[in-house]
């Protein structure tokens, strides 16, 4: 039976299909609009030979790949930042992509994205819409508090703003239009808290999910939110193959080129997923609030550089726990992640050179983790 690679070039309106032979040969090309009925009947003729099918990692992939997936085909989600074309053609389209794509895969050198599970990944992208109503509620109290601050001359804390109700302000201002502005701040943050109660019960009474997110909250400083996120951004934690290569995907590494001890610029820093980054630089600064070694960890990088380096420095330290407790179901344990703290004096991230012993005497003996305050996002 002949044997044939599918190469597709996905855009937003329209598809390109490159089809090779084993022997390299193009035997089919074309431009669809993007409709799945049409692409799979263009395939029909070659499906019992399609060896696999490449689409590009782009923005709109998820039908694409869903739908080739579900009608049988072996699909490969190409990695667009692993792979480039040689610079120095002289001329190059959709059509050539695609069969570019499908001569990787034929030669057995495609560099391949993962291809995220799509009951899963539609838990996981609820998560993400419910993080940026977070931080659209966010910009509203920080705007309703400027807005105070600029007009009225006092100060307001954030859980003050979130009690406060559009008709309780009316007295407040005495322009109608500064009221206007205050009340739209008000009136759209109670929205926004009403939609992220709803996507919250929708995420976390999930039970299939439930247990997988369980040992994160063992970590001082990661509750719920941050446990599940971290758990639904990993995926499937056996598609790592180290510890490094997990810190890497979450961003916890220096992306940086160093030639004979000298740096020579910066590598791709964006490579990983954002949401683990920012989910472990979260725990990092809660942990070095509740649990003593974390904030010795921290005064101590804190010292040595700076009180940013310092915090991803943590995060990294997170990220490599939480890898092993995915990875073999187990809790987290304080002595196998900062070992015996040392005796040296470290100072405070203010003022390095004065002593925190007071940190040292609360290290006796390792500190249970169920003792800590899991904190969740709001």
């Amino acid at each position: 039976m002949q044997q044939y690679y599918v190469g597709m070039d996905l855009h937003s309106t329209n598809t390109f299909i490159g089809i090779l032979d084993a022997q390299g040969k193009k035997v089919w090309k074309g431009k669809l609009p993007n409709q799945l009925e049409l692409i799979i009947k263009s395939l029909a003729s070659f499906q019992e030979g399609v060896v696999g099918v490449v689409v590009e990692s782009t923005f709109n992939w998820y039908w694409l790949v869903d739908g080739l997936m579900g009608h049988g085909y072996k699909v490969h989600l190409a990695h667009p930042v692993a792979f480039q074309q040689y610079k120095g053609l002289k001329h190059s389209d959709d059509v050539h992509d695609a069969f570019f794509l499908a001569r990787m895969l034929q030669l057995g050198i495609l560099p391949e994205g993962y291809i995220y599970p799509k009951e899963e990944r539609q838990v996981r992208d609820l998560l993400r819409k419910r993080l940026m109503l977070v931080q659209q509620s966010t910009q509203h109290i920080l705007s309703f508090k400027s807005l105070v601050s600029r007009n009225l001359g006092f100060s307001i804390s954030s859980n003050e703003v979130k009690q406060l109700k559009s008709e309780a302000i009316r007295e407040w201002f005495d322009n109608e239009y500064l009221y206007c502005s205050a009340r739209a701040n008000l009136d759209a943050l109670a929205f926004l808290r009403n939609e992220i109660a709803d996507l919250s019960r929708a995420v976390f009474n999930n039970a299939d999910f439930k247990s997988r997110y369980e040992l994160l909250t063992s970590v001082p400083g990661i509750g719920k939110v941050l446990s599940m996120t971290i758990a639904l951004e990993t995926g499937n934690i056996r598609r790592f193959n180290t510890v490094g290569d997990y810190a890497s995907y979450c961003r916890c590494v220096p992306a940086i080129r160093i030639s004979n001890g000298k740096s020579k610029g910066q590598n791709n820093r964006k490579n990983g997923n954002k949401y683990l980054s920012w989910a472990y630089i979260e725990a990092a600064n809660f942990m070095k609030r509740f649990d003593p070694r974390a904030r010795i960890f921290f005064l101590k990088k804190t010292k040595e550089r700076n009180s940013v380096t310092a915090i991803k420095a943590l995060a990294h330290k997170i990220a490599r726990a939480c890898f092993y407790i995915m990875r073999d179901d187990t809790p987290f344990d304080a002595l196998k992640m900062f070992c015996s703290p040392k005796q040296e004096d470290i100072g405070c991230s203010s003022e390095p050179e004065r002593g925190l012993r007071r940190e040292r005497k609360a290290l006796i003996g390792p500190p249970a983790a169920t003792n800590y305050p899991n904190v969740d996002i709001a």
